[in-house]
């Protein structure tokens, strides 16, 4: 079926969009190389590939019944209301950040230009283009590093008040009960009254420093609300007659000092004393001047206290900031600004008062408003007029006019649109204003590539084309991606195959070239284009999804399951939970089913089911059905034997069937978040958590709670802070494991270790479920194993296993071998392995406890289960390295950093480089991974080192 080139929403190829992008990219990018994209001018519809539907049994569907007799063991009843997955609804989506080629090459290059720049606003761009490329890793917490490094080093207000309000949107306040957006966390960091500070950068005062508006007298010290003492006889001036000047408006008079009054600037100072007639009145009409009476006595009142006093109103300050525009009366139109800013505190009043600050160029008020908005997201991005403000090209330049239009206001509205899944026109335009705000070639790059993505999806396959061709042109060869699933979807299937055949015959091969190519190839070709996507890159997903459903459309269904799990068992998303779920159905397999509607309901509770056209909800309704149903208790019961089996999503699903009959135990939620940590989901973890926070009823359990919140996103003390007041409250085995846990963080001497100690004795002697207290007994027994106290380590670790805490074996066996009983260590894991169910990590430190041979069989069965892991690819690079194949060595890392660019692989090819002297390659690696952590010492002695060494040759 070939795709109608006409462009979508009724615009036709001159439409204003399509002259609009152009223009854009006639302004911002150069002219097409004559050696650019060139292919020849025909068109091939493509021709698809299906898997065998099942639309018979649709009652809405026009389908071939002789179809649905080939798969005899599907009926109406199956409950497959939608037919088998259909292998065009699984392509792969187009990835919306940049993807460089070489990703080591470009964090390396990036770590250089971030150490030797030469300003901090220099630095804070390179820091928001470090979170750019970060983007594409997906780290939650390499992200949230790069925006605290901009931040840190963002030196004016606009800079800081956006780097605030994302660093606040990625933490998400707004979920909590009973937390505005406007309130601080007690970091400099995210203050909304510290980003309104117009100071440079002091390394002295560090942004993650405690910030002072916590304390009492916050407005004081932080000098962003002015003094607003009341004064007695505040009309009243004293002063000679030839001091005195009058100031009618209408039939009142106001009485002011003519030198105060001079003083405020150089217009009125001109006025009075200077060439003009006023000069030599006493009495001045300002009747026309448009300020009243209220307004000019407060003109009065700053000219001799300097201050804006508590008794005038907003609307009384408003005129006065206006005169103070008028008459350039720089000093009081600041404190106009600084006495507003704190009044705006709703997106209502934000609204209003940019209005007033655009009107008089004043952008400390503009930033406050500013600020509100942008804390306020996404919610406020719901409101048309914020919505407008944002995305109008005067709005723009009325921003612009006060400093407050920059790439990266736009980079982060944009990227909350997209996370949001907004599609709109308005979204679009909000792409527009981005790209129009780049200056650097990156960020035109991204701009052009993320504008491209979101017209895709709205089907603007011809514009989506423009746009990835002007990114591509920029050297983004990821974009080719975008301009050939846009031909493919305007029926241009042989120039999409070209043009990814070329880029391969180009450029290093990669997987997700592969991967492109195979949606434009059939049959064997395709597969083998799929599987070598999958060597080199295992984390993708769709050759997995595509060879599973494949595999069902020719009643391989088991096989199918079982392809499904390979990514599974590694890399938890809904979208393969789906497919899962659908084999499953197709196997009459209800209660799998139901186990994986409820793990992925977990990760998306607004979830669709059959690409969309059914609620996940819906459909475990629908199944229960068809299954056992459980009480609260057999429930926990089933959860001791999953978490027993290391089984996390079975226990996720268990869970979330125990929160459907108890929606409001907080005690539930937060076993969900736990279960999505070591899954790592974290962003539905942290949802998790502050849902369980929200729905907490004590103050000791919320504490809690709060306190694992800070601990996730970075607040060690004041995590801490938060057990040790839960304790107070009441002593409970959560608050002491929190306080243990944190506290077991750092580095531990012999004295915090017998504290930590302490802290998990008194957690067990808490009331509290199996579960948990298995937990405890094994983090106990690895503390009393650095300690050095193998026996009771070993007991804490036997009695977490006669609790059914399976994971306890690991420690056990640890324990073994530090006694010499490598025999019984490898034994105590090979239980593990059988009661886990092949779990990889079990297999990967089972290869500890055993000789070379084996190690390596463990570790190949590790890397299969799960490619992510990087100790096995690290162990097989020393190996090679100790027989003296270096080559081989470096390929073995090199293969694992091309998917997973992890510092202690970067770390190691370096030093394998450094020992080969290829001191530029070492240094290379060195780089890349100190900007994954700069902090890292093994690395950065491994830099210098390389640096000296290189200086030598």
């Amino acid at each position: 079926m070939s795709i109608s080139t006409a462009t979508h929403d009724g615009c036709s190829s001159s439409s204003p969009r399509s002259a609009k992008i152009a223009n854009l990219i006639r302004q911002f990018t150069n002219t097409m190389k004559s050696g650019g994209l060139k292919f020849k001018d025909r068109c091939k519809k493509p021709t698809q590939v299906h898997a065998l539907t099942i639309n018979s049994i649709l009652s809405s569907s026009s389908s071939n019944s002789d179809e649905s007799t080939t798969l005899p063991f599907v009926n109406a009843k199956s409950l497959l209301p939608y037919g088998l997955p259909d292998t065009h609804l699984i392509e792969p989506p187009l990835d919306p950040h940049l993807n460089p080629l070489d990703f080591i090459n470009s964090i390396s290059d990036l770590y250089k230009r971030i150490i030797h720049s030469s300003c901090e606003s220099e630095s804070c761009g390179l820091y928001l283009e470090q979170y750019a490329l970060f983007c594409a890793v997906g780290d939650p917490k390499l992200l949230r590093r790069s925006l605290q490094s901009a931040r840190e080093h963002a030196v004016d207000i606009h800079s800081k008040v956006v780097l605030s309000a994302w660093l606040r949107y990625e933490r998400r306040e707004d979920e909590l009960v009973g937390i505005s957006a406007m309130d601080c966390i007690g970091k400099v960091l995210e203050c909304p009254k510290s980003a309104l500070i117009d100071i440079g950068y002091d390394p002295s005062h560090s942004v993650f420093d405690r910030c002072q508006c916590v304390s009492e007298n916050a407005s004081e010290n932080l000098n962003v609300t002015g003094s607003r003492t009341s004064l007695n006889n505040e009309f009243l001036v004293h002063g000679n007659d030839d001091e005195i000047v009058w100031f009618c408006i209408g039939n009142e008079v106001i009485t002011c000092l003519r030198p105060k009054i001079a003083s405020l600037s150089s217009p009125l100072n001109t006025l009075l004393y200077g060439n003009f007639i006023e000069s030599a009145k006493e009495t001045i009409d300002f009747s026309r001047i448009g300020i009243s009476k209220e307004a000019m006595r407060g003109v009065e009142v700053f000219s001799r206290t300097k201050q804006m006093e508590n008794f005038f109103s907003p609307s009384i300050v408003l005129e006065i900031l206006s005169f103070s525009q008028k008459f350039c009366c720089e000093e009081m139109k600041s404190a106009c600004e600084v006495y507003l800013s704190p009044l705006i505190s709703t997106i209502e009043d934000a609204l209003i008062f940019i209005e007033y600050g655009f009107e008089n160029m004043a952008s400390l008020l503009v930033a406050s408003c500013l600020q509100v908005l942008l804390r306020e997201l996404p919610s406020s991005l719901n409101n048309p007029k914020v919505l407008t403000l944002f995305s109008s090209s005067e709005s723009m330049e009325k921003l612009a006019s006060v400093n407050h239009s920059s790439f990266l206001l736009y980079y982060f509205l944009t990227q909350v649109a997209m996370e949001e899944k907004m599609t709109s026109v308005n979204t679009v335009t909000l792409f527009e204003r981005l790209i129009e705000s780049a200056t650097d070639t990156w960020q035109k790059t991204l701009a052009f590539h993320q504008l491209g993505v979101l017209l895709f999806e709205r089907e603007e396959y011809k514009h989506s084309q423009t746009c990835f061709e002007a990114a591509f042109e920029m050297g983004h060869v990821y974009s080719a991606t975008g301009i050939a699933r846009t031909m493919y979807k305007q029926g241009k299937t042989y120039l999409a195959r070209e043009l990814i055949n070329k880029i391969l015959s180009e450029n290093k091969p990669n997987g997700w070239m592969y991967q492109e190519r195979s949606l434009y190839t059939l049959g064997s070709k395709k597969i083998l284009d799929l599987e070598e996507a999958t060597k080199l890159d295992p984390t993708l997903s769709y050759p997995y999804k595509y060879r599973s459903v494949s595999m069902v459309g020719e009643n391989q269904i088991n096989e199918a399951v079982e392809e499904i799990n390979k990514i599974i068992r590694f890399k938890i998303s809904p979208d393969c939970l789906e497919l899962r779920t659908w084999f499953h159905l197709c196997l009459e397999d209800y209660q799998a089913a139901v186990r994986d509607i409820c793990a992925l309901l977990s990760l998306d509770p607004t979830y669709m089911m059959f690409h969309g056209k059914m609620r996940g909800d819906y459909l475990v309704e629908v199944l229960n059905q068809k299954v056992q149903q459980w009480t609260p208790a057999d429930c926990w019961v089933e959860l001791y034997d999953r978490w027993s089996c290391i089984d996390d999503i079975g226990s996720l699903a268990i869970i979330h069937q125990m929160l459907v009959h108890d929606p409001g135990k907080s005690l539930l939620r937060f076993r969900q978040s736990l279960l999505l940590l070591r899954l790592n989901c974290q962003k539905a973890a942290m949802r998790s958590l502050r849902l369980a926070r929200n729905l907490a009823i004590t103050k000791h359990e919320r504490l809690v709670y709060e306190g694992w919140i800070l601990y996730d996103t970075g607040y060690r003390e004041e995590a801490l802070s938060k057990a040790e007041e839960s304790i107070l409250i009441q002593r409970s085995f959560e608050a002491y494991f929190l306080k243990a846990y944190t506290l077991a963080d750092a580095s531990l001497d012999s004295d915090s270790s017998s504290f930590v100690i302490q802290l998990l004795i008194d957690a067990l002697k808490c009331p509290s479920d199996g579960l948990r207290k298995g937990q405890a007994l094994n983090n106990l027994g690895s503390i009393y194993v650095d300690c050095g106290k193998h026996d009771l380590a070993a007991d804490c670790y036997i009695n977490a296993l006669d609790i059914k805490h399976t994971r306890a074996h690991q420690g056990l066996a640890r324990v073994y071998s530090l006694k010499d009983e490598r025999k019984a260590a490898y034994d105590e894991m090979t239980k593990l392995i059988e009661k886990a169910g092949n779990s990889a990590s079990a297999y990967e430190k089972r290869s500890e406890y055993c000789d070379r041979d084996n190690a390596t069989s463990d570790l190949s069965m590790a890397t299969q289960l799960d490619p992510l892991r990087t100790y096995p690819y690290r162990y097989r690079a020393a190996v090679l390295m100790d027989e003296q194949k270096e080559s081989e060595a470096v390929e073995e890392l090199t293969k694992a950093i091309a998917f997973k660019p992890e510092l202690q692989m970067l770390h190691l090819r370096a030093a394998f480089y450094e020992s080969m002297s290829e001191y530029e390659l070492a240094l290379r690696d060195c780089e890349a991974g100190l900007c994954l952590d700069p902090t890292h010492k093994d690395t950065l002695e491994l830099y210098h080192r390389t640096q000296k060494a290189a200086e030598y040759t």
